[in-house]
């Protein structure tokens, strides 16, 4: 009897020897880093869109993956700067600050410029690039085709549409001052393009 209880004291020796190291290697290792709750989007977002309480949702990270910049007071309110993905953390190069033309070269204005296909003025975001047409007016011009007015400018934001049915969209863009101008006077049916994106 005292060889077979020598036989199953040693295997339990063993077991509690490398639980034992175990253990001690646990003991040994670093605690894992905090999490931190970050603010990221709950959805696709466009450029230039405002923030309501439902685009937007937290979530917590190891704190070495919090991106620099991460917004964390509540940016309900607050309009973005460019598009976001869904699940995309919120920053502060994401949020429009200094006004409409913040990082836009010095001369440029921010035009207003209603366009009459809403529905085309929906497709824009941010960051793309558009022809602006004058459709023809026969009182002014002759030549029954559409004007070219301006080629190949931002659009800075597309505000949300709060108008009557048929008013057309409204669009923001970044011009010179000369450019600004010409959309002035171009008339009240505009039309677009978009030439491409940033």
């Amino acid at each position: 009897m005292s060889g077979r209880s020598a036989g199953y004291r040693r295997p339990v020796a063993a077991l509690a020897a490398a639980a034992g190291t175990g253990f001690a290697l646990l003991a040994l290792q670093p605690d894992p880093a905090p999490g931190q709750r970050i603010t990221v989007a709950a959805r696709d977002l466009p450029g230039g869109a405002t923030l309501r309480p439902g685009d937007l949702r937290t979530v917590t990270v190891p704190a070495p993956a919090v991106p620099a910049g991460a917004v964390t007071a509540p940016a309900a309110g607050r309009v973005l700067s460019g598009p976001m993905r869904r699940g995309e953390p919120l920053t502060d190069l994401r949020i429009a600050s200094g006004g409409l033309l913040r990082g836009q070269a010095p001369g440029t204005v921010a035009t207003p410029v209603r366009i009459a296909d809403a529905a085309a003025v929906r497709l824009l975001r941010a960051g793309d690039r558009v022809d602006v047409l004058a459709a023809p007016d026969p009182d002014l011009h002759p030549d029954p085709r559409a004007r070219l007015v301006v080629a190949a400018v931002p659009v800075i934001t597309v505000p949300r549409q709060a108008g009557q049915a048929g008013q057309g969209a409204l669009v923001v863009l970044a011009t010179d001052r000369s450019q600004a101008a010409a959309l002035a006077g171009a008339g009240p049916r505009l039309a677009l393009t978009i030439a491409r994106s940033w």
